[in-house]
């Protein structure tokens, strides 16, 4: 079964237009070179934004995660956040957009002179790629929940590969949802290298055991806007919460679970290698945080009760 990016299908979705370089093109027509260092070697970040009642929620978090991202490796767009936040609009008003659409920025080093790693052999221009399409998680994942299973592959610490960069290359997250797969399961559980609850492959992960929410401490999992979310929304609303190092065996043990992300936000989870959670799907505490965190996007939306 598809996992927290399963979407329903949107016939909207055919014929939208796509930003490439500061042009609006047809789906058929968004190609780059061969040549482009994010085709080649995945050298690149990128950025996923909601579009939610006519605003584009937590912006100023994305493209700081983004801009942060681009000063990691050491890549200028060229363009200041605002001029960014000009050409994303100028992209939804092509297509009408105004509610339920997922973005994704893309930036690469962009065409490279001959194919090989060294950042020096550019040509100087980075491509610069947002796609807006609408989509919706899929009503059924609240009731059904994700089946997560662990994978060997563990989240590596910055001095390796920094999980809290949003790379273009995801290979070693693909590999671990591969386990998942082969496993029967929709999304893989990643451990840390001491063997702690780390992430998701595409997600950050959170459970609750006795009332009390826990998620890993953050040191080798992603970044995520939505999971800060969370843990202010917890803080600010009297949800125990404790980060830290959890072994396995204690995720195995939840009462319930969920994953969050920023197109899903917070994705229920019905069992873990083969443990199924006693709570009924939504869990209570899911529940409650789910309405917090639709509440905190209309605010964000400026739309009041």
């Amino acid at each position: 079964m598809p996992g927290s990016q399963d979407f329903a299908a949107d016939p909207r979705n055919a014929d939208l237009r796509i930003y490439l370089n500061g042009d609006l093109v047809r789906r058929a027509e968004a190609k780059v070179s061969i040549f482009d260092a994010g085709f080649v070697l995945g050298d690149g970040v990128w950025e996923g934004l909601r579009l939610h009642k006519g605003k584009l929620v937590f912006l100023q978090a994305h493209l700081d995660r983004l801009y942060w991202g681009l000063a990691k490796i050491e890549l200028d767009l060229g363009l200041t956040p605002a001029e960014l936040t000009a050409e994303i609009e100028k992209t939804l008003a092509a297509n009408g957009m105004e509610h339920g659409a997922h973005l994704r920025l893309m930036v690469t080093r962009g065409e490279k002179k001959a194919v090989n790693q060294d950042p020096r052999n550019w040509l100087g221009q980075p491509t610069l790629v947002i796609t807006a399409e609408y989509k919706e998680p899929s009503p059924e994942i609240v009731t059904r929940g994700l089946s997560l299973a662990t994978s060997q592959v563990v989240c590596t610490p910055a001095e390796m590969f920094d999980m809290r960069l949003n790379s273009h290359s995801r290979l070693a997250l693909i590999t671990a949802l591969l386990d998942a797969i082969k496993a029967g399961a929709d999304e893989a559980v990643m451990l840390d290298p001491g063997g702690h609850v780390s992430s998701c492959n595409a997600t950050n992960l959170f459970w609750v055991r006795d009332g009390k929410v826990r998620t890993s401490g953050g040191q080798f999992c992603f970044n995520g806007v939505t999971r800060a979310n969370v843990i202010a929304l917890c803080e600010a609303n009297g949800v125990p919460i404790e980060q830290g190092h959890f072994p396995l065996g204690d995720l195995h043990a939840a009462d319930e679970a969920f994953v969050t992300g920023t197109f899903g936000g917070l994705t229920p989870v019905r069992q873990v290698d083969g443990h199924v959670l006693p709570a009924a799907l939504p869990g209570p505490v899911t529940v409650r945080l789910r309405g917090f965190y639709e509440a905190l996007k209309d605010a964000e939306a400026g739309v009041t009760a």
